[in-house]
């Protein structure tokens, strides 16, 4: 991943090393919609102290995604949710899309590792190397599955010593 500056803030060029430009197309499908469990996440201020976060993707008739983020505030006791929408960069058959929850403001999404087969887990990064999740359909991830996506992210250059891996134990997630 190539980083340029635009002004103060770094943003990540489309250009994610993947082991295969597959991911691309296979983004489109509606294999990627339905539920992801948030395994890890960087740290960052709109999902701090969150635990059983998901996020839920549903493609709407004018070809946008709504996501609906949804973790568990345990000093609350309650549920917080954010509902935005993702559109496309470019082509829509990329694993690249930008992301609003705050209106006109759009950040990054790009998938830079993805179960091509079965759909069961992804690696995503945002625009910045300040911005990574690793997302599965299951609420835990086999143990190689787990180390695989590490050593990509560290590939990219991610610190991975920074990771928080996100407690999946509620039963009403």
């Amino acid at each position: 991943m190539r980083l340029r500056h635009i002004g103060r803030q770094r943003q990540a060029e489309n250009t994610v090393n993947r082991h295969t430009s597959e991911i691309d197309a296979l983004l489109s499908q509606p294999c990627y919609l339905g539920k992801w469990y948030e395994i890890a996440r960087l740290d960052h201020s709109f999902e701090r102290g969150l635990s059983d976060v998901s996020a839920q993707y549903r493609r709407l008739p004018d070809g946008k995604v709504e996501v609906i983020n949804r973790g568990y505030r345990a000093e609350k006791g309650d549920w917080k949710e954010a509902i935005g929408q993702a559109v496309f960069i470019g082509d829509p058959t990329l694993g690249s899309l930008k992301v609003s929850f705050f209106g006109p403001f759009y950040g990054g999404y790009h998938v830079a590792a993805l179960d091509e087969r079965d759909y069961r887990w992804s690696l995503v990064v945002g625009p910045s190397r300040d911005y990574l999740w690793i997302l599965a359909r299951e609420r835990r991830l086999p143990a190689d599955v787990r180390e695989q996506l590490l050593k990509k992210a560290s590939q990219l250059g991610f610190d991975i010593s920074r990771l928080i891996w996100v407690g999946q134990d509620r039963p009403d997630a």
